[in-house]
This record gives C-alpha cells, structure tokens and sequence, in this order.
C-alpha cells in the first residue's frame, strides 16, 4: 500500500553547495510531501537574493558551510535575513555545544546530516512550523504579558531559584495539575517530582544557576490526585524587579507516550508472533524430516559396506548436530514459557543455553514472590528478552568467570539484576548499540529504568526496575487492540 503524502504546499528553500547532498535533501522531501515548491541557493549571496525580492518561504533548510560564510557568521547573517521563517540547520559536523548555541540563536532544529531520513526531516519540519505558530501566537500578544501569562494554553509556572517555591502559575497549570493558585504558592518544584529526582533536579539548578540559556528536558511530575504524567519541560531565567527567577513551560506529553507505547507494543508483540511461529515451524516441521531421514539412515546401515561406514556415522552425527542446533534456534525465538512452562524455567533454559560447553559460573536467584503475581505475558516477555541480549552482549564481550542474574519484587517493583565480573568498560566512551537501545526501549514502554554501571577491569551490571502497576498484572483484548487495565 502506497503511503499517503502530505499535500500541504510548503515552499521551502534549501540552502547547500554540495549536489550529491541537495538530490538527497529533495528525495528526502518528495518521499513525504505530494508537490513541495523547492527554492535552492549554492551560498549566502543567492539566499540573500531570494529575500530581496521578497520571496516567501515555509521554512530553511540551512548548510553550515557555504563558500562565502559559514558556522556562527553565516547563521547570524541567515537569521537577520530571514525573518521569521524557520531555519533548520543540516550538517555534518556533531558539535554538542555549537548545536545549543544555535537554538539560542534562533535556529529551529539542528539535525546531523549522518542520521538523516525522509521520516526525521518531515518531523522536524512539522514541529518548527507548529513551533512557528505558537511563537507567533505569543508574539501577537507580547504587549499584554500577564494575560499571555494567565491564559497561555500551556502550563507555565515560576520560582524562585532560593527557595525553589512558586511564585506565579497560569491557569492552564491549575487545570493540568488540579492545584489552585493559592495551593501552589504553597509548594516548592520539588512537591511535583518522584522522590529520586529530586536530587538530580536540585544539582542541575545549583550548577546551572548562571546559565542564562534555554534548557529543555524531559521528566516525570504527579497531579494532586496522584496521577503520573510525562512531561517536557522548556525553562529559563527571567529578571523581575531585579531578581533572577525560573520560569517553566511544561507540554503534558503524556498521551501521546501512551499512544507511541502502545502502537511499540503492537509492533513488539507482532514480531514475537513472527518468532514464535519460525521457532515452532523449526521445532516441529524441520527436526520431524531430520528426525525421518535419521530413521531412514539407520535402515540403511546394513546395506552400507565397511568402507563407507565412517562417512555414513559422519552423516548420522551431522544431522544430530543439525537437530540440537534447530531445536536450540527454535527455543530462542520461541520462549518455552509462551506455552505451560514458567517465566523462571525459561530463564533457567536460556542460562543453561548459554553454558553449553561450562566455561561459566553461572548464578540465578528468582524471587518465590514473583510466581504469586498475575505478571502479563507481555511483560514477562520483554524481560526474557533483555535478559537474553544483555546475555549475548556478555558471551561475547566480557570476558567472564562468573554470570549473576536475579529477579526480586521490590517496593512494588519487579528488579533484574545482570552482572559479570568481566573486563567492563567505561559507560561514558561507549555509545550504545541498537542491543543496549532495544534493551532501554523494551524498559521504557512499561515505564521502567534502565542503568548500566561498568568501569574498565571491574565487569559490568544491569539494573532494570519496572513498577507493578496494574496494567503490567492484567491483559485484556478490545477490538483487536492490547488494553492495558
């Protein structure tokens, strides 16, 4: 099925020299959008053109390095030109700092050239058009900022930064959080957060303190009634009566979580669907002809002569081989506990699976706790899975004598341990792989943590914690659809 293509007509103008990069950057942009209206200029000068004669434009796509300018001078240069329209920089070069410099600036997005696709383009074009609106709606009414204040449809609270205790919240705070004014002026920022990030919260306003740029950052924060709500949070210093206080825009991104965790969830459990019926197909199609033509070979081993003997067990011994090894496949895609067998006997078979040959002291604890509670298949099977990829990482990296595994309920939550004591590595230099970022992924969608704790010559330890809520004891099915209650 042919995907529909946004039929929006954006006019967009794309600022690069290099042409093996502009066909790509206008591929990227005809695969999402129907009819795009596509402006180029090769350097500073021809974009400048395109404003003099005062063309119009949906938004920039900007390369840092153009052969009149480049890096800060060029961007300065584009920003001052182009007005309000929305300037995303592409570019090669990963520069953490330079990056925040140039939101500072004014720039949109800043996207690496590297990790570039159809899919991240469009997004990004969307949110700064959406972003646009909204600057421009905050614009319009700049002049009046209490009621911009007051009625923003975003919720915006301010503190101060020595106390840490509201000073102001708008009403789109009060309904999101169900505080009233006089109830937050009450409380200090810390009344929001889960009680372990407090800490983390209070360094990063201590350290951060004279830092006069815009910080934007994901967290958690609950309402008076107890709900759990995920949050962005976009927070800078504002000076009034001269004194420095924070103020806080807060987008309630908690639906749309829900939303992306449950189409995850879809996309997970129908890939497992998928290795579960390869694994059986394996187990009981494929080992049934090995095991047939095994048969036959033993009929036929009276016929065979003295000198073909040992090339006819040679053939014997290879279609075992081939049997253990398709069975050994077989239980990998397929967890013996998708069907009447427990989550701790898969575990013990994955374990002894990955100890065949005994070069491991191998050590699993399971908590009895566990076996009492309606755990959901859904969530016992993405524990088994990164248990079974922090494994693969450990036969193949660490180096190790000893393998630690435990499984424990704790403050109502259900705690894997995976620990080795093998060569380690420092977690800092170690950009994640796509095993670490499936392992952190499969965490995250029952709103679990994920830590990793290694240093170079002291092995290596997962941590994941996910809370028992109820929706990870009880499954049900609506319309097709996995409903979590």
């Amino acid at each position: 099925m042919t995907p529909i293509k946004d039929q929006t007509d954006y006019r967009v103008l794309v600022i690069e020299d290099n042409i093996g990069d502009l066909i790509l950057i206008k591929d990227y942009l005809t695969e999402q959008i129907e009819a795009p209206h596509i402006q180029t200029a090769k350097n500073f000068k021809e974009a400048a053109n395109f404003f003099s004669t005062h063309h119009h434009f949906d938004i920039i796509l900007l390369d840092l390095s153009l052969p009149d300018k480049s890096g800060r001078e060029l961007l300065t240069s584009i920003l001052t030109i182009c007005g309000e329209t929305p300037v995303i920089v592409l570019t090669g070069f990963s520069d953490m700092e330079f990056s925040i410099q140039s939101i500072s600036l004014g720039v949109s997005d800043y996207l690496l050239k590297n990790d570039l696709n159809a899919s991240s383009l469009y997004k990004s074009i969307l949110y700064c058009l959406e972003r646009k609106k909204r600057v421009n709606e905050l614009k319009e009414s700049e002049k009046r900022y209490s009621e911009l204040f007051r009625l923003n449809p975003q919720p915006i609270w301010i503190f101060d930064l020595e106390t840490f205790q509201f000073t102001q919240v708008n009403h789109a705070a009060v309904e999101l959080y169900g505080y009233s004014v006089e109830e937050f002026l009450q409380m200090t920022v810390f009344d929001l957060r889960l009680e372990e990030d407090n800490r983390s919260l209070r360094k990063s306003l201590e350290e951060n303190t004279e830092n006069n740029q815009t910080v934007h950052r994901k967290s958690k924060h609950f309402t008076k009634s107890g709900q759990l709500l995920d949050v962005e949070i976009q927070a800078t210093f504002i000076v009034i009566n001269d004194k420095k206080y924070r103020m806080v825009i807060i987008t309630d991104v908690t639906e749309k979580n829900r939303v992306e965790q449950q189409i995850t969830k879809a996309i997970i459990k129908t890939q497992e669907n998928e290795r579960y019926e390869i694994g059986a197909e394996l187990h009981d199609n494929v080992c049934q002809i090995l095991a047939s033509t095994h048969i036959s070979l033993g009929v036929l081993s009276k016929s065979v002569n003295e000198c073909g003997m040992q090339l006819f067990q040679q053939c014997r011994e290879y279609i075992n081989l081939a049997t253990q090894e398709i069975r050994n496949l077989s239980h990998r895609l397929a967890p013996a506990f998708f069907n009447d067998s427990t989550l701790e006997e898969a575990f013990d078979i994955l374990l002894r699976n990955c100890n065949i040959e005994n070069k491991y002291k191998v050590c699993l604890f399971f908590d009895p706790a566990i076996e009492k509670l309606d755990i959901n298949r859904d969530l016992q099977l993405n524990v088994y899975r990164i248990l079974q990829e922090q494994l693969r990482n450990i036969l193949k990296y660490a180096q190790c004598k000893t393998i630690e595994v435990d499984l424990i309920i704790s403050n109502n939550k259900l705690k894997m341990r995976v620990a080795d004591d093998g060569v380690g590595f420092d977690v800092n230099a170690v950009k994640g792989g796509i095993g670490m970022s499936n392992m952190r992924r499969r965490t995250e969608l029952f709103q679990g943590n994920f830590v990793i704790y290694s240093t170079p010559g002291h092995g290596c330890e997962l941590i994941i914690e996910i809370p028992l809520k109820y929706e990870n004891l009880v499954l049900k099915t609506v319309d097709g659809w996995l409903q979590y209650h």
